[in-house]
């Protein structure tokens, strides 16, 4: 039996980064899971959307389709989003079975992913010199901020000097507020991790209002990070794994 198609949908941006970033994420998806035909799809701002991907392979004689959300927090897109776009694709076409796979986040292959990113921008992990700035998106759904929040907590424990979150939008503190208090404080050095799947606006706002703030390092976005690939991969497995009745959609 084949396995079923992979829809993987993405929160998009106007910036062109983004796509070319989920685009070369997927490929290393691809590679570990060859046997699995993986389609992009975004919320918004770009093409094509997760509706037309999932008509286009009812149409095209699937009976079973996985959606994997790209983001790293369950919030609004999550919880609202997905969903109303799944239950329009099942009056659609009935046949076809939508399994949902969780959202990436929270994981510790996230955690890892973002070490790795840090390394790339010249901070070791754990340095007990310097204090990290765990930067999302933000969100108006106060349960997706406070996992970010206890993220940073938990990071504090692998030997930075300190860890706290920050918000590009919608919560505080923001970037630049979270690296000046951090300094005033007496830490010697202050890296900011970017907790986003790909670049774009908020990661360079938040690039911009760290540094300017007198961050030392800004890591780039997740992008392609092999951890990132593996947790998509296991988030594929789990929801082919988990009961039908559970997992449907």
């Amino acid at each position: 039996m084949s396995a079923p198609p992979a829809v993987a949908v993405a929160h998009g941006s106007r910036d062109p980064r983004a796509a070319a970033t989920v685009a070369g994420l997927l490929g290393a998806v691809r590679a570990r899971r060859p046997d699995v035909p993986v389609h992009a799809a975004f919320l918004d701002h770009a093409p094509p959307a997760p509706d037309r991907v999932l008509d286009g392979l009812a149409r095209d004689g699937a009976d079973e389709a996985v959606v994997l959300p790209l983001l790293l927090t369950a919030a609004y897109h999550s919880k609202t989003d997905v969903p109303g776009v799944l239950n329009r694709v099942r009056a659609r076409h009935p046949r076809l079975r939508l399994r949902t796979a969780d959202t990436l986040g929270p994981h510790p292959l996230l955690m890892a992913a973002l070490e790795r990113r840090l390394s790339d921008a010249g901070v070791e992990p754990g340095d007990p010199g310097t204090a990290v700035v765990l930067v999302s998106a933000g969100s108006s759904d106060a349960s997706a901020n406070a996992v970010i929040a206890r993220l940073a907590g938990e990071w504090r424990a692998r030997g930075w000097r300190d860890a706290v979150p920050a918000y590009a939008s919608a919560a505080g503190p923001k970037p630049g507020e979270a690296v000046a208090a951090l300094l005033e404080s007496g830490a010697p050095r202050v890296a900011v991790a970017s907790y986003f799947l790909a670049p774009g606006y908020f990661a360079d706002k938040v690039r911009g209002e760290a540094l300017a703030a007198g961050a030392s390092a800004v890591s780039p976005a997740l992008g392609a990070a092999p951890e990132l690939a593996d947790l998509i991969v296991q988030r594929y497995e789990e929801a082919l794994e988990a009961p039908r009745t559970a997992r449907a959609v």
